[in-house]
């Protein structure tokens, strides 16, 4: 099945619940598989897990997905008073209060409440086996809607490039029936060309014969034809597998850009040459598109 690498999905937590996540993943194209992953320092370590669901469905593109958490719980820091410690502190405090009478004394609850040390807060450790089961739902949905749009992306590109494949084909037959009188139509102006310069002189049949056959080994383009209808095929054929084929069609479109380069280097015939610059002009538009297939 042919899918674009274009996609886009998204996926929230039900309202109500005591953790909120909302997850969005989107791809482009890339040449290889490619993971972004922004998410709180908290859930770093599911992050294999997270990478694994992604190229069970995924096996091309720069894919970035953003994980937003929030918990409304209770509870979610334990606030510790460190007493011993605000007790010594305080006694410090009122030790340099009766050394320093002479100083403005501005003891208070709030001074001894401001060291780091004497009210603490600690950060409750979530379940990551909780998170990952909520984590996992909605990173499937959003998946799920990523890869439908992808595949329908790649539906519209799939029609495209058969149509114009089929361009590429009546191009290719034109050239074929034109390759046919190439070599007479040389044979027939060698002989004007012939007559002309030696005017009433018998041209050697022979060495005619000779030079015609040169040219035609020269100038056929019959085996470049035939590659180029196995190689319409073979794209043909490509398009219908179902598995990632980005990479296949784009070594087709190399070997076709090849035999339509071979031919116009070959062709003497202008005709020809206009025909095969419109082959490689629709090759190109097609590479361009292959280039965002997974």
């Amino acid at each position: 099945m042919v899918k674009s690498m274009t996609g886009f999905g998204r996926a929230s937590s039900k309202e109500g619940n005591e953790r909120s996540f909302s997850l969005e993943i989107k791809s482009v194209n890339h040449r290889y598989i490619d993971i972004n992953i922004r998410m709180p320092k908290a859930m770093i370590s599911l992050e294999e897990k997270i990478r694994g669901k992604i190229k069970e469905k995924l096996s091309r593109g720069k894919v970035d997905l953003f994980i937003n958490y929030k918990n409304y719980g209770k509870g979610q820091s334990l606030v510790n008073l460190n007493m011993d410690f605000a007790k010594g502190y305080a006694k410090a405090l009122m030790t340099l209060k009766e050394e320093f009478s002479d100083f403005k004394d501005d003891l208070s609850i709030s001074l001894i409440a401001r060291h780091p040390e004497v009210i603490q807060i600690e950060e409750q450790e979530e379940s990551l086996d909780e998170i990952w089961e909520e984590i996992e739902v909605l990173l499937d949905e959003s998946l799920k809607s990523m890869v439908h749009m992808r595949e329908f992306e790649g539906k519209k590109l799939k029609e495209d490039i058969i149509l114009k494949t089929e361009n590429i084909n009546n191009i290719v037959l034109a050239i074929e029936e034109k390759s046919f009188v190439i070599v007479e139509n040389y044979k027939l102006k060698l002989e004007e060309r012939l007559k002309e310069l030696m005017d009433k002189v018998d041209v050697d049949e022979n060495r005619l014969a000779m030079e015609v056959a040169i040219f035609a080994d020269k100038a056929a383009i019959d085996e470049e034809i035939t590659r180029l209808k196995s190689h319409i095929n073979h794209l043909r054929n490509t398009l219908d597998l179902e598995e990632p084929i980005g990479r296949k069609l784009d070594f087709i479109m190399q070997e076709m850009n090849r035999e339509a380069n071979t031919i116009a280097s070959k062709s003497t015939d202008l005709e020809i040459t206009n025909l095969v610059i419109d082959i490689k002009n629709i090759l190109e538009k097609i590479r361009e598109q292959v280039q965002n297939i997974e």
